[in-house]
């Protein structure tokens, strides 16, 4: 995350594996269009309001001739190609094979696959003999590894072949892949609308409660603004993240995948002994209560009840940005999130990787940058321009484009909202964890 930011670190080398990455989330990523492009009118229109969903075709295109031009290999070609045939883009097409002939293997078979896919000539007659199409579908199955890419190209090819069999097997193959990724997703926007729902009734409730109880919000018992001055809380901050630079300077270059997941705690120690010291200490608290880290009496229910509502007002602010933003043309890019460890790790890496994103990350940053930063802001701010200016450095912490910026920068919104109203980071801190549970579930349903 801000490991990133620090580092400078360019957005295709925060990949390792960045070809064999971007092949699977556009394969994947199409397959799924394909399969939503074949369900009714009313549930196509329901994925394009819920999901934004963009010109897919187009973005992948973008994102492969981004990756080409610091890739070697010939794969990573022969897909921009497909993509650019599949978009109609013929001329562009013709410019990416030219000379491939000549180049040594693979070259010369890739590009006898691509110039009868798509610069053929296209009519109703068939334009592919029988001995031909014979020996490109052999050429295409040992070239070409199996997936969208590949099927795309026989559909293509057995369509000017006229080969019913070999057309129809290609485009059962999209089906079956599709359809596998399609209930993968309705169940995901099944999970998302019962946590909406459920947000919009506990809104409800709170309301209701509101009338006759006037602490239906209180959670803990942390004072916002702090008992710590600001400018002490600020030399705290700023002490405390030149310390988590430097750990994680040093941990990163370790580069010991098996002490990932006790990078956040390690690094984020320093300042949270300087917080306790210096901001906590001297007011007669340590980190629980000066936090809220313990509920009151009743504290959990109210809790609970703020998780759901803050939970739902942040997926449903994230739909709403991502549908602003389409007509603009903002998306997140294809790194944004990847976690390799996550996609291809085996188990344990797998586990490390869920506890890291899942439970560390939410606690550790809500009590830095919620409980500590937002708070110390509001010895000098209002809440607006506390929560703004909080969330704003949290998100750009995140190394996000503009449309990834803006969906962080809402639910810190959220979460100091929560943390100011109950006098406790840990309904923030809960929501941050169902936000990220969230993620890392789209994740693993339809990468891993």
């Amino acid at each position: 995350m801000l490991a990133n930011v620090i580092l400078s670190t360019p957005r295709l080398d925060r990949v390792e594996e960045k070809d064999r990455a971007l092949a699977l989330i556009v394969t994947r990523t199409m397959d799924l269009e394909y399969a939503i492009a074949q369900t009714p009118a009313w549930e196509h229109i329901f994925y394009e309001a819920t999901s934004g969903w963009a010109d897919e075709l187009a973005q992948a295109v973008a994102w492969y001739e981004e990756l080409a031009e610091v890739s070697n290999e010939p794969l990573t070609l022969v897909y921009l190609s497909v993509l650019e045939g599949e978009a109609g883009r013929i001329n562009r097409v013709r410019d990416e094979i030219k000379g491939w002939e000549q180049l040594p293997a693979p070259f010369p078979v890739y590009a006898r696959l691509l110039q009868a896919a798509y610069l053929g000539e296209m009519s109703d007659e068939v334009s592919i003999r029988k001995d031909e199409a014979t020996a490109l579908r052999d050429e295409l199955a040992d070239k070409v590894p199996a997936g969208w890419f590949a099927d795309r190209l026989a559909i293509s090819l057995a369509t000017q072949a006229g080969d019913q069999a070999w057309l129809s097997e290609a485009q059962d193959n999209l089906s079956a892949r599709g359809e596998a990724l399609l209930w993968r997703a309705r169940a995901l926007l099944a999970f998302d609308l019962s946590l909406i729902a459920a947000g919009i009734a506990l809104a409800i409730i709170l309301y209701a409660r509101r009338s006759r109880d006037a602490d239906a919000l209180a959670v803990g018992s942390a004072a916002v603004p702090p008992p710590w001055s600001g400018s002490v809380g600020a030399v705290v901050l700023i002490r405390g993240g030149a310390l988590w630079i430097a750990l994680m300077i040093a941990v990163l270059s370790l580069g010991v995948e098996s002490i990932r997941v006790v990078v956040v705690p390690l690094t984020y120690l320093p300042l949270l002994l300087l917080a306790h010291r210096h901001l906590l200490k001297p007011a007669g608290m340590g980190l629980s209560e000066g936090l809220g880290l313990v509920p009151q009496p009743s504290g959990w229910g109210r809790c609970w009840r703020l998780v759901g509502i803050v939970a739902s007002a942040g997926l449903l602010g994230e739909w709403a940005i991502t549908l602003a933003a389409e007509p603009s043309g903002f998306s997140s890019h294809w790194t944004e999130g990847f976690d390799d460890a996550m996609i291809w790790g085996d188990p344990p890496k797998l586990a490390s990787s869920l506890v890291e994103t899942i439970v560390f990350a939410p606690m550790f940053e809500e009590i830095v940058f919620r409980g500590l930063f937002f708070a110390t802001l509001r010895r000098r701010f209002g809440f607006v321009p506390s929560a703004l200016i909080s969330a704003a450095v949290f998100a750009i912490a995140h190394g996000y484009g503009m449309l990834g910026f803006v969906s962080v920068l809402w639910s810190g919104v959220l979460w100091a909202w929560a943390y100011e109203r109950s006098g406790s980071v840990l309904p923030g801190m809960l929501a941050h964890m169902v936000n990220n549970a969230a993620v890392c579930l789209s994740v693993v349903l339809f990468l891993r």
